[in-house]
């Protein structure tokens, strides 16, 4: 695809194609990244990476991010220039055949990818599947800029269609970006809070305890979570642990991704007592 889309620029020396065939070049880049990513991410945790590799995932999406966004801004100059400096085209014909069948091949793919990236919790497959389909729908606008010259005969078609894909491109490799971001800062996810939220109140209350400092971090593949649970007097140390232990198997058993969850057994009547700062 990447060879066909460059084929075909030369053969009719279309901006739209060429920006077509400037985001592939980035795609191609943007996936040997997310190929060391998702081998890195595999890799067991060490003395240097207690916490294993995970969140090299949120490095490749901002990675491909950036290099959408370039790209994005690389089609918007050339397109201007060329519209600029007069416009020559030919065989658009042909051109848009093989436009169109690439977007046809990527769609495929890129569909598959997000699949695969959602049912496995792969970050990096899910931001190159996103990419591949900004190639599709990068496709798409070619191919109709490049009808609407053929049939009408108005050259300036292709560069302003050149120029309305590569906002679109520069608006989902800023998503990709934030995404990153996000997720390197460890931005909390609603939809998760809520979801742990209302498991640690079931089963909290179902025992009559209590809990607070409750945190989580998603790395990427997995959450690691981790809370205080007060226990009253009385309760024999092997009891706390073994009820602590039914909790933190409901929550791995009630997130939708894989987890590592941690509980803090404490006293709640002396809790204040003991924790003064």
């Amino acid at each position: 695809m990447f060879a066909g889309k460059w084929y075909a620029y030369l053969i009719t020396g279309s901006a739209a194609i060429l920006s077509d065939a400037a985001e592939s070049v980035v795609h191609v880049v943007a996936v040997s990244f997310a190929f060391y990513s998702m081998w890195l991410s595999q890799q067991p945790p060490d003395k240097s990476h207690p916490y294993g590799h995970d969140k090299v995932g949120y490095f490749s999406a901002g990675f491909e991010g950036v290099m959408i966004s370039l790209a994005a801004v690389f089609i918007i100059v050339a397109s201007a220039r060329k519209w600029m400096g007069g416009l020559h085209l030919e065989r658009l014909d042909t051109g848009t055949v093989i436009v169109a069948a690439a977007a046809i091949v990527n769609l495929a793919l890129g569909l598959f990818l997000i699949w695969q990236g959602k049912r496995h919790r792969s970050l990096i497959l899910v931001a190159n599947g996103k990419h591949v389909l900004t190639d599709v729908w990068t496709s798409f606008g070619v191919v109709v800029g490049l009808v609407l010259v053929l049939v009408t005969g108005w050259l300036p078609f292709d560069p302003i269609f050149a120029i309305f894909v590569a906002s679109n491109i520069l608006w989902t490799g800023g998503k990709l970006i934030r995404q990153s971001v996000g997720g390197l800062m460890d931005e909390a996810d609603p939809q998760l809070d809520r979801l742990i939220g209302a498991t640690l109140d079931r089963e909290t209350a179902a025992r009559g305890l209590a809990y607070h400092e409750l945190r989580y971090r998603n790395s990427g593949t997995s959450v690691w979570l981790e809370v205080h649970l007060l226990f009253p007097a009385g309760v024999p140390l092997e009891a706390a642990h073994a009820q602590a232990t039914a909790i933190e198997q409901a929550l791995e058993d009630a997130l939708p991704v894989a987890s590592r969850v941690l509980t803090h057994v404490e006293p709640a009547a002396a809790h204040d007592t003991l924790h003064r700062r």
